[in-house]
């Protein structure tokens, strides 16, 4: 990434120039493509529904309402309850001193959450059904809520490796606006729509592998959070979205 200069007024306000270090964009990518996978996983394999937006499974709550379809209410409530559970345990996890310790500390109950799905996964030969599959929705969903919980609670303005739509939004906004993109965002949203061809490819030719996937790309970014290489010159693990070049 091309360096930054510093932009901080003299009343020593927020500084938004320091320079990013590639490891920082690569962790970010890396969570995001986690993210597309396991959505991938949940939607084909865990009850039609997603395991980090939560918007769509609301309104597939609703829906299956009007549609009268008990399973779908079910599967969505699971996705959220977990997701929500996930958030909240990852927010608490973060609050407090020593922020970095504290960041590995929520990527380590990430970790341990994938790494129990895929363990059960792997027993039920790639294919859950019943409570089991309920089961592995609920950690699933858990495991993306404590991500989003991470990011959101120590990552900088506009920073997400889960929910993407308002990273879109502003994508967009900026090419009408000014005519140009900020390569961190699509790189974001491209990194998305890698990780759900890669969880679906998987669904289809390697099923009880998948999980192999979002387990080992977390596993990574926690090995590399305990070097300088995933920080940038802040300590932060993430790249900042809000105030990258094009």
């Amino acid at each position: 990434m091309a360096e930054e200069t510093d932009t901080a007024p003299a009343s020593g306000g927020r500084r938004h120039g320091r320079a990013r270090g590639p490891g920082a964009l690569v962790a970010g990518i890396a969570l995001t493509v986690a993210t597309g996978a396991m959505d991938a996983i949940s939607f084909l394999a865990l009850g039609g529904v997603f395991t980090s937006v939560m918007t769509a499974n609301l309104s597939l709550l609703g829906l299956s309402t009007g549609a009268h379809d008990p399973d779908l209410a079910r599967d969505a409530a699971v996705a959220i309850a977990g997701y929500t559970a996930g958030a909240l345990v990852s927010g608490r996890i973060v609050r407090g001193n020593r922020p970095a310790w504290r960041a590995r500390c929520a990527l380590g109950v990430e970790l341990l959450a994938l790494g129990g799905l895929w363990a059960v996964w792997t027993i039920a030969g790639g294919h859950p059904t019943g409570g089991r599959q309920l089961g592995l929705l609920a950690v699933a969903a858990l495991a993306m809520g404590g991500q989003s919980g991470l990011v959101r609670a120590i990552g900088p303005p506009g920073m997400s490796t889960t929910y993407l739509t308002g990273i879109l939004t502003g994508l967009l906004v900026d090419l009408a606006l000014t005519g140009r993109v900020r390569w961190i965002n699509a790189a974001l949203l491209a990194a998305l729509v890698a990780g759900a061809a890669g969880g679906g490819l998987l669904i289809a030719h390697a099923a009880r592998a998948a999980p192999a996937l979002p387990t080992g790309l977390v596993a990574l970014v926690l090995l590399a959070s305990l070097t300088s290489l995933a920080r940038d010159d802040h300590g932060r693990l993430w790249p900042d979205t809000a105030s990258d070049t094009p």
